[in-house]
């Protein structure tokens, strides 16, 4: 049983660390802003993954639960601002190129 348990946590590690890299990868490379929230977006989603599987591994699925559920509506809310921050970009400048903020001045 313990072995069935450390496989499925190196499965879904070894998942989660390549979502990681493609969140961490999404948010340094892009120059627009909706990417860079889905790139948030994904990255939390793999620490969700990780958290979970740890959970399962170490039989405190129910600690991982809660765990998820109080990162899940932290997430929500930091999307939620960081959205209304990208719209109120666009509106200002008309563009959601990242090059374009630093022109701004005043």
């Amino acid at each position: 049983m313990i072995n069935d348990n450390s496989n499925l946590f190196l499965v879904f590690g070894i998942f989660s660390m390549i979502l990681g890299a493609c969140g961490f990868y999404c948010i340094m490379v892009t120059k627009n802003f909706i990417r860079t929230l889905i790139g948030l977006e994904i990255l939390t989603k793999s620490v969700t993954l990780l958290i979970i599987a740890a959970g399962y591994a170490s039989n405190r699925i129910a600690l991982a639960q809660s765990m998820v559920i109080t990162l899940i509506v932290v997430e929500v809310v930091v999307i939620a601002v960081g959205a209304g921050i990208v719209f109120g970009i666009f509106k200002q400048i008309g563009s959601l190129n990242v090059t374009k903020l630093r022109n701004l001045k005043g």
